[in-house]
């Protein structure tokens, strides 16, 4: 390994222990959880009277090698769900346990997920929120 690489990994590691959470990542009726960093791209989009909307997409940031459902390593495809579940507030904002769900989704360019390092060792995955589930 050169000191690229060993320093991709090195940033990766820490990216999974001090900036992630865990997410479930779902692909029919197979699922895996991995550790994720939440990211935001904004997407401006013409519709068909000519306006532009921005549209806010949310992006997770997962090691490539996490991506693996029924013993196989996986590349993202459209229509996947990311599940993100969120405990109660401690200042009483929100009680009970709320998961939100994420759908992978195509970005106007076509891309739905690309690498974030030369090597493709970290994903970063496009997504909308679609859902909301209170427990």
């Amino acid at each position: 390994m050169n000191m690229l690489s060993n320093g991709m990994a090195w940033l990766n590691r820490q990216r999974v222990a001090h900036l992630s959470q865990p997410v479930i990542y779902q692909r029919g009726g197979e699922s895996v959880e991995l550790a994720a960093t939440l990211g935001a791209t904004t997407v401006d989009v013409t519709d068909d009277t000519g306006a532009t909307v921005r549209s806010p997409q949310t992006d997770f940031i997962v090691s490539a090698d996490a991506l693996v459902l029924d013993g196989v390593t996986i590349v993202p495809k459209v229509g996947d769900r990311i599940f993100v579940t969120r405990a109660p507030d401690d200042d009483g904002t929100m009680s009970g346990v709320k998961t939100l769900v994420y759908e992978v989704l195509s970005l106007p360019d076509g891309r739905h997920c690309r690498p974030c390092d030369p090597g493709g060792r970290m994903l970063r995955i496009h997504a909308k929120q679609v859902d909301e589930v209170f427990e």
